[in-house]
């Protein structure tokens, strides 16, 4: 196994630490999830520039890779849920979309194809990930602008650029989608 996936494995490993923490009943557990979230999240980029400075690029790697970002973006969003932080149609919204593009990408790669991120699904992991932890610390500093919480206004914005990404890709790749029997 290449260093770059057992990067990626490690992020996996960190998501159920994370909900641990970030479900744990006491006022400063959130802050630590935060961190460990932003670990998790870190080591997206790592795993990444370990597999093509090393020229570790794997099957493997293509596959678990995004599904390790899911798994903790999804994660944090249903925490956040339950803990009545975020609207469920926010959390909604957003996993739709993650199931939708994972499965175009499932479909691509049984055919031979490989569909890179394009830089709109960059930015939505991004600001994903910025107004997931801006929720996560929330409690403890509230940011505010003009009386709109930042944490609230980072995830609209998330909301919004992950719709547009989602709909970005579908026609991005509709000759695919087309295809498929």
């Amino acid at each position: 196994m290449t260093t770059a996936n057992k990067i990626t494995l490690f992020r996996i490993c960190l998501v159920p630490v994370f909900m641990v923490f970030l479900l744990y009943d006491m006022y400063y557990a959130e802050y630590i999830s935060a961190v460990i979230f932003v670990i998790a999240a870190a080591t997206d980029g790592v795993d990444g520039y370990v597999a093509r400075r090393y020229d570790q690029i794997t099957t493997f790697g293509k596959f678990i890779d995004p599904l390790a970002d899911k798994l903790l973006v999804t994660a944090a969003l249903i925490g956040l849920v339950g803990m009545q932080r975020l609207d469920p149609w926010f959390a909604l919204i957003i996993i739709s979309r993650e199931f939708i593009v994972t499965s175009l990408r499932i479909v691509a790669i049984s055919n031979g194809k490989v569909i890179p991120a394009g830089a709109s699904g960059k930015i939505k992991t991004v600001l994903q990930i910025c107004a997931i932890v801006a929720m996560l610390i929330d409690r403890i500093y509230e940011i505010s602008f003009g009386g709109i919480l930042l944490s609230q206004f980072l995830m609209l914005l998330a909301v919004i650029i992950t719709v547009y990404s989602g709909i970005e890709y579908i026609i991005k790749n509709a000759a695919l989608i087309n295809h498929m029997k």
